[in-house]
């Protein structure tokens, strides 16, 4: 079983599993553009949430909602199903591949063989490819990888059905219904309006707010929690951002590279600006994130370094509240 599936690489998971799908239906969806439509940026504080004995950072909306936006949008009909016998979804995904369709599946990072070891830690929003197979053999398409590679049917089950938060259970989703023609202006411009609104909300945890909220921790940190784990959410600030799929670095990036397309597609020269502006912004992250880490890898680190990343996160802050602004003005 084994479909004419063309494998191509992307920054992103998510973005990357939907691009392709698009592209092997034959709709040239770039992943910037995945990512806009989808509304895929954001910035968010989850303290009740733990990753690694740390509170979460997400940079990027929750798993799964980028292809749900971006389905709604553009007209698409998807169909996702979870399961609690592993059996049954392995089932299921054969049947598609045995009808030629290739599928997303949701699975956990922890035990991908094929991950380099320093990446293999205990996440389970990843996304990824199946295309075929061949005898117990599942061949792989996964985005954020140069070439495709394969797991055995034993080794998807434990990826499929890794336990934790964000357990997939089996989780699976494909496209099932396309209009002949994507309505992209609209999708755009309701996309850019729903990440205006999220980075600029009112919640104290979310958007630019939720920058400043964790500005606010990081200088509390060394004082409430000590060094050591001061140190530690430090380092999952960073993890977040700069190691789990793309982060807040990379998702600017590609937000940037989403603005530039979508100048050309309504002729409007303002994003192609703000599409420059972003990605200014995504180098500040980046200098943060490189910052940030040389604090956390040295154990005698003062306190007032934790001062001085908890001013740069304020600066970006201030940045992306301006940029989003200007931005929400761009398209009304």
């Amino acid at each position: 079983m084994k479909t004419n599936f063309i494998h191509h690489q992307s920054a992103h998971c998510e973005n990357g599993v939907v691009s392709n799908l698009m592209k092997h239906n034959g709709f040239d969806i770039s992943e910037p553009m995945v990512f806009g439509i989808g509304s895929g940026l954001l910035f968010c504080y989850i303290p009740f949430l733990k990753v690694n004995h740390a509170p979460a950072i997400t940079y990027r909306i929750m798993p799964g909602k980028i292809f749900n936006n971006f389905a709604k949008r553009v007209g698409i009909k998807i169909k996702r199903e979870k399961f609690k016998n592993p059996r049954q979804a392995k089932l299921r995904l054969d049947e598609n591949l045995e009808n030629n369709n290739p599928v997303g599946l949701q699975v956990g990072v922890y035990h991908l063989n094929y991950f380099p070891d320093e990446y293999r830690f205990h996440f389970n929003a990843h996304n990824l490819v199946v295309y075929g197979k061949n005898d117990d053999t599942y061949l792989i398409s996964d985005p954020v990888m140069e070439e495709v590679t394969t797991l055995t049917e034993k080794e998807l089950e434990k990826v499929r059905f890794a336990k934790g938060a964000f357990a997939p259970k089996g989780h699976i989703y494909y496209p099932i219904d396309f209009p002949k023609e994507l309505d992209l202006k609209k999708g755009i411009i309701k996309g850019i309006k729903h990440t205006c609104r999220d980075m600029l909300a009112p919640i104290p945890i979310v958007g630019v707010k939720g920058i400043r909220f964790t500005a606010n921790l990081i200088r509390e940190w060394p004082k409430k929690k000590g060094i050591k784990v001061a140190n530690h959410y430090l380092g999952q600030i960073v993890r977040m951002q700069e190691e789990i799929g793309t982060g807040g670095g990379g998702f600017r990036y590609i937000y940037a590279a989403f603005l530039q397309e979508s100048s050309k597609i309504l002729t409007n020269d303002k994003l192609a600006e703000l599409s420059k502006e972003m990605t200014i912004i995504g180098d500040i992250w980046r200098n943060f994130a490189l910052d940030a880490s040389r604090i956390y890898k040295n154990r005698n680190a003062k306190k007032n370094t934790y001062q001085d990343i908890a001013n740069q996160m304020d600066v970006i802050a201030d940045k992306e509240e301006a940029f989003f602004k200007k931005l929400k003005k761009a398209i009304a």
